[in-house]
């Protein structure tokens, strides 16, 4: 939704948008029932950080409500874009988003050791500045630069799952944006958000298991996953096993915060699932990858 050459704005995410839209589009096209999970990592952390900023102006806003935020106006982004572009292709098709709510457990260890990357990329330097002044957890991602961290719970109940089944046959829902707005359930059963941003492959895989969806197709930017990623021996992956899959990542192929995630979230669908699929690919080979012809696809066995 943030392409490296658009401007970090409002407009240049809808244009952005609108390319991915297309892609969706064909594969609605093809005959697919499909959901859509969007992330929010850049985006909810611009809102909060201009909420932050305007402080002294008008009240800052906590984090479950930037999360909210983001929720809304991306899933608008994409209701309008995906409309427009089911349109061109005759297709009269609703797009909704619903605002979703996830449970995560209150005492879930994330708390203490915040991971998730949010907002905008800094150097070093800069990010040793924001953790004296502003007390952020900076970490640096993936070689990109540094960002802001925050907990990121495991999602353990999707609170609006009954509506998005009860939509399933006749919409094209976007839910659990930015992986949920995070939750926790107190006794009295009343819902609290707390300070976190879920990783949106855990709820998206979450949200596959509950509405027993064929395949789970995590989209992200390379074509194929990868073993000793941007090295001279680097390995492509057409299949890859559970039992290949835990190797992997105790060797360390995987980068937290960007694949690993992806590969932990579509390990999670199969081994629930044995006989489904989980493909990871780029948003330009999804309709490729769903017919075998590339992508990697996790298998069971």
């Amino acid at each position: 939704m943030q392409s490296k050459n658009s401007e970090p704005t409002a407009a240049g995410q809808l244009e952005v948008v609108k390319k991915t839209c297309e892609y969706i589009a064909d594969i609605s096209t093809n005959g697919h029932e499909i959901a859509i999970v969007h992330g929010n990592g850049p985006q909810v952390g611009r809102i909060l950080l201009a909420s932050e900023t305007a402080k002294d102006v008008t009240p800052a806003m906590p984090f479950d409500v930037c999360g909210a935020m983001s929720q809304g106006y991306i899933g608008y982004h994409i209701q309008q874009a995906l409309k427009y572009a089911l349109s061109k292709r005759n297709m009269n098709i609703p797009v909704l988003t619903v605002a979703t709510q996830i449970a995560v457990d209150k005492d879930d260890r994330a708390f203490q050791n915040p991971t998730k990357p949010i907002g905008p990329f800094y150097t070093e330097e800069e990010a040793k500045l924001l953790e004296t002044e502003k007390g952020y957890n900076m970490k640096e991602d993936a070689g990109r630069g540094w960002r802001r961290v925050v907990a990121s719970p495991i999602p353990r109940k999707i609170i609006e799952i009954e509506a998005i089944r009860d939509l399933w046959d006749s919409s094209i829902v976007i839910s659990c944006g930015g992986g949920g707005i995070p939750v926790v359930e107190n006794m009295d059963g009343t819902l609290e958000g707390v300070a976190a941003v879920i990783d949106k492959d855990f709820a998206v895989e979450l949200l596959a298991e509950q509405v027993e969806a064929d395949t789970l197709m995590i989209l992200t930017e390379v074509e194929k996953v990868a073993v000793n990623w941007g090295k001279s021996n680097q390995q492509n992956i057409d299949k890859m096993s559970l039992q290949d899959a835990v190797q992997y990542i105790e060797e360390g192929q995987f980068a937290p915060g960007s694949m690993l995630p992806k590969v932990e979230a579509a390990m999670k669908f199969v081994r629930t699932y044995p006989n489904k699929k989980a493909i990871i690919t780029s948003l330009d080979k999804a309709i490729d990858a769903l017919e075998g012809k590339t992508g990697t696809e996790i298998t069971f066995a």
